[in-house]
């Protein structure tokens, strides 16, 4: 008799041990699929800190913005802050030579383009950091051969000094806080930026880790909640 109370307490423990693994699966699941906070932070420097600011606050309308700027496309069309009135777009710096992390992240970044093709709100933006190598027709062989889509996502060159001074003193993209840079240092990062309707950086996602990007995904569904 006692061995037989001790079998089913045994099968007791089993089975409360299962269901107790099995909540914490679930339990993690269900954090992984919802945003990491309620509403974003705002960023204005290289080290990344996170500014929380209320939306439509004085502080939040004079609060970093990216500058005004005029690139062309791969269509040679005209690419400027007027193209991005009132979207939501992530950006990088890539150049189509790149044999190394540029095409993981073109990969990525192709990622969101198919989350969000049918959302006209979400826009993308891929500065070449080689612009006098990536023409326009070389961008558009570039765009034909990883299926983008050119009404969605912009790769683009111009002035070599415009995109780099976008690219370490707007967008803070390179991580090397403190050190001096010029435009004879070649940019290169694998940093992916989620930038609001405002102008205002709100994200900063490692393009070539998946886990990061669909974070990155997530996060623009919070983006698009604000009013």
């Amino acid at each position: 008799m006692k061995k037989k109370y001790q079998i089913i307490s045994l099968v007791f423990i089993v089975v409360v041990f299962i269901n107790c693994k099995s909540e914490v699966k679930k339990e993690n699941i269900k954090v992984e699929e919802t945003s990491r906070v309620a509403s974003l932070p705002y960023y204005n420097e290289e080290s990344f800190t996170p500014n929380w600011l209320q939306l439509g606050s004085k502080e939040e309308k004079e609060f970093h913005k990216i500058p005004d700027f005029k690139l062309i496309n791969q269509l040679g069309e005209t690419v400027s802050n007027k193209t991005f009135e009132n979207k939501i777009y992530i950006t990088d710096f890539f150049f189509t030579s790149c044999p190394g992390i540029c095409p993981k992240m073109t990969g990525n970044m192709f990622k969101v383009q198919e989350a969000y093709k049918n959302d006209p709100d979400v826009l993308l933006l891929s500065h070449s950091v080689t612009p006098t190598k990536d023409s326009v027709s070389v961008l558009k062989e570039y765009a034909v051969k990883n299926s983008i889509i050119d009404t969605k996502w912009h790769l683009v060159t111009g002035a070599k000094s415009e995109i780099y001074n976008l690219g370490r003193s707007s967008y803070f993209v390179e991580n090397d806080l403190g050190e001096e840079k010029s435009i004879d240092d070649f940019l290169h990062t694998e940093n992916f930026l989620l930038i609001d309707k405002n102008k205002h950086i709100r994200g900063i996602y490692n393009g070539l880790n998946r886990a990061s990007v669909a974070q990155l995904i997530i996060d623009i569904k919070t983006l698009k909640t604000e009013l």
